[in-house]
């Protein structure tokens, strides 16, 4: 073997290890998207554990080349109604169009648009959002995908990863505690949980965000980040006195007057509060209160919808999403 040859066998076998070193893996995946399903299941009724059961197998746990160069995590082309970037790849066809997003977060936010205004998937929103075999089974009767075996792959995937825990609103950090639940209270008294495991500063709503501890106080956190107990209790619209509980997401930052990216709306669910939502979204409580034309004595109701922006660019009705 020449000196030549070895140097580009080295180069040939240093990228595939490094290509190989950079592919998630289906866990990692599922932690850091979890959140993503959850908030969109609160908005339009679509399991969680399909959302993310779809978005494992169609992206192949982020790693396929539509979700690493068009944040499609989906699969979803971009038919006649697409107004956005395009990427073209192949699949059932040669050089075929699909849509290309901004973020991940994009993509999770239009596969629920894309599920809610088609009407050939209407039937599925009378399904309840626990029922996953019947979405699995009801997106492939509408013809999602052409595999014959798309519903079983997507039932599989949520069993053998638990993902129905998602359908509950319980992220990974929460399983511990299920056998030790009902799902009688499951629902109340619910707190925000970051996807991420570790103690680290991690952008949610593209926001600095931190998650709280075991025996954490606002004076702890401040120090450990550096802000003032008081800026971390206005950051995140505490009042005076409140102390943060485990697995609760703590902002570090001043959240903003309205959401990012494209969500629009927000179907109140049992247990939420206006600070929750407030919370899920990265949104002063005081703001959303004003987009919403609400004072704050005033109650919400479970199916409200609240909207999340000053101005719908998107052009969803209501009736798209009840």
């Amino acid at each position: 073997m020449t000196n030549k040859t070895a140097a580009l066998l080295l180069v040939f076998l240093t990228a595939v290890n490094l290509t190989n070193a950079q592919k998630m893996t289906r866990s990692e995946y599922i932690q850091k998207y979890q959140l993503l399903a959850i908030s969109e299941m609160n908005r339009s009724g679509i399991p969680a554990s399909i959302k993310m059961a779809q978005a494992c197998l169609e992206s192949a746990d982020g790693n396929s080349e539509l979700a690493r160069k068009s944040n499609n995590h989906f699969g979803i082309k971009c038919k006649s109604n697409w107004n956005g970037a395009t990427a073209y790849h192949d699949d059932d066809e040669k050089n075929e169009c699909f849509r290309k997003y901004h973020s991940v977060e994009d993509s999770y936010v239009d596969h629920t648009n894309f599920l809610m205004s088609g009407q050939r998937y209407a039937f599925l929103f009378q399904l309840a959002p626990t029922d996953y075999v019947g979405w699995a089974n009801g997106l492939k009767k509408a013809g999602y995908a052409t595999n014959p075996s798309y519903a079983k792959l997507l039932i599989d995937i949520i069993e053998l990863n638990q993902l129905w825990r998602l359908d509950h609103k319980m992220t990974a950090t929460e399983m511990a505690q299920f056998e030790q639940r009902r799902l009688g209270s499951a629902f109340n008294n619910k707190l925000l949980v970051n996807p991420y495991s570790s103690r680290k500063i991690s952008l949610h709503n593209g926001l600095k965000s931190a998650i709280a501890r075991q025996g954490d106080n606002f004076e702890v956190l401040g120090q450990e980040f550096g802000k003032k107990p008081w800026e971390l209790m206005r950051y995140n619209d505490y009042p005076v006195g409140y102390e943060p509980r485990p697995n609760e997401i703590i902002y570090l930052q001043n959240k903003r007057n309205q959401a990012q990216g494209m969500y629009q709306y927000h179907i109140v669910d049992a247990g939420e509060t206006m600070h929750y939502i407030s919370q899920l979204y990265g949104i002063k409580i005081k703001a959303l209160y004003r987009i919403n034309n609400m004072s704050p004595d005033e109650p919400i109701t479970i199916g409200q919808v609240l909207k999340l922006k000053r101005k719908i660019k998107y052009g969803l009705k209501f009736a798209q999403i009840l």
